[in-house]
C-alpha cells in the first residue's frame, strides 16, 4: 500500500548503539492499520555528468567563442582569460541564461574527433 499522500509528517530518532527509528505520522486519510515491511530508500545525490554532457554537446563552439570574446567584463589580460570567460559563460547559460534551443531528448553525444599526430 502506497501511503505517500497520507503522510502528514515523519520523525527520525536514534539512540546510541540502537538502530534508527523512523515514525510516519498519517494524516487520517488512511486507516492506521498498516502492518508489514517498509521499503526504505536512502537518497544518493544524482550524477551530474550525463546532464552536463548533454548540455555541453548542444553548445555551438562558434557561439560560445563569440559570447566569451564579447564579455569585456571577463577579459582582463590574465592567463587563461578566454577559458575563464568561456566557463563563466557556460555557467550562466546552464543557469537559464542561454537563448539557444536545447532539448535534452534531441541531443546525441558525439565523441571528440580523433587527433592526427
Amino acid at each position: 500500500m502506497d501511503v505517500t499522500k497520507a503522510v502528514a509528517a515523519y520523525s527520525i530518532q536514534q539512540v546510541g548503539g540502537e538502530p534508527p527509528q523512523a515514525v510516519l505520522h498519517l494524516s487520517g486519510v488512511v486507516a492506521p492499520v498498516l502492518d508489514g515491511l517498509a521499503r526504505v530508500v536512502v537518497g544518493v545525490p544524482p550524477d551530474p555528468g550525463p546532464a552536463a554532457a548533454e548540455f555541453l554537446s548542444a553548445i555551438d563552439p562558434g557561439e560560445l567563442e563569440r559570447a566569451a570574446l564579447g564579455r569585456h567584463d571577463l577579459l582582463d589580460g590574465q592567463p587563461h582569460e578566454l577559458v575563464r570567460a568561456m566557463l563563466v559563460q557556460l555557467v550562466e547559460w546552464a543557469r537559464g541564461g542561454w537563448s539557444g534551443s536545447w532539448e535534452p531528448a534531441d541531443v546525441a553525444i558525439q565523441p571528440p574527433p580523433e587527433r592526427t599526430p
